[in-house]
């Protein structure tokens, strides 16, 4: 199981008091491109979720002491883990069971023994949505920003709606989803920004690089008359320590990557997160780093 699973890798948490019974299932998982953390009950999934918010649970309903069914209320419960997809593993298919599933925040769920594929293919659907679902809420909240998500073969997977209005112009998105011609600059590798001009606007199209299997995310601003974006960080008059956080995020660090760095606890990045979150009107880390990365050396 790796202490730091690799970002461009989906990450699953699997909770089950028999793990050792999940050897197959845990097998196609890492086969087809997940990271595996495994959790052995509902306290140890809870103590994991601090350090880590998986794309999705694979959470076993029945359990010693904290049972699958009240551990998904406390996922929910937390607003930082409340969008990640739960799906029940349970030898219980009758009706009240299945009901209190969902009632408690489950999003699906598989009856054991499993079967590896048919787990797979429902994984792979409820990850990709609460991506999409994700996606979608960081990009109102970085406002005046759009996003765009490309496949590995250039095309469109999704967009937000500032980046549609954007792009969709007589120069824009063709009919089977193409980029227009000056946003591919954007996927070449040789640079990670480009500034172009689209029906009379002027725009900078940013590559955040891959957020899925084979998927990368573009970042879309409009620029003024002048080339140049408005910046709220000039304006959040963030103290020098609350800088360095801020810039270490835009670069990628875990709270406890930036709690290392600058020596001190991961509590302390946290109370430092929700000021910076504050000054600079955001609620989510990936639109605090979206502003940062044009901004913060």
């Amino acid at each position: 199981m790796p202490a730091n699973p690799d970002p461009q890798r989906p990450v699953v948490l699997v909770v089950d008091d028999a793990p050792s019974s999940l050897g197959m299932l845990c097998d196609s998982l890492e086969g087809e491109g997940y990271t595996v953390l495994v959790a052995r009950d509902g306290d140890a999934a809870l103590q994991r979720l601090e350090l880590v918010a998986p794309d999705a649970i694979l959470l076993d309903a029945v359990m010693p002491g904290l049972s699958g069914f009240d551990t998904c209320r406390r996922i929910k419960a937390n607003p930082a883990l409340a969008h990640i997809p739960v799906i029940f593993m349970t030898g219980l298919s009758e009706t009240p069971h299945v009901l209190e599933g969902f009632a408690c925040g489950g999003v699906d769920y598989v009856v054991k023994p499993l079967r590896a594929q048919e787990v797979v293919a429902r994984l792979h659907t409820h990850t990709r949505n609460a991506r999409m679902t994700r996606l979608a809420r960081e990009a109102v909240d970085v406002a005046g920003f759009g996003v765009v998500l490309v496949d590995a073969k250039g095309r469109v997977a999704w967009r937000s709606p500032q980046a549609a209005l954007w792009l969709q112009t007589p120069e824009g998105l063709a009919a089977a989803g193409e980029l227009p011609d000056p946003v591919h600059a954007a996927l070449g590798g040789k640079t990670d920004q480009v500034l172009m001009t689209l029906a009379g606007r002027q725009l900078s199209v940013r590559n955040m690089g891959r957020v899925g299997i084979g998927e990368t995310m573009l970042l879309l601003e409009q620029r003024g008359a002048n080339g140049m974006a408005p910046s709220r960080l000039a304006n959040a008059a963030l103290t020098p320590r609350e800088t360095e956080v801020l810039s270490w995020l835009a670069k990628g660090k875990t709270n406890k990557d930036i709690g290392d760095i600058l020596g001190m606890s991961h509590r302390t990045v946290n109370k430092h997160l929700e000021h910076i979150f504050e000054k600079l009107g955001v609620e989510t880390r990936a639109a605090a780093a979206a502003l940062a990365t044009a901004h913060v050396a």
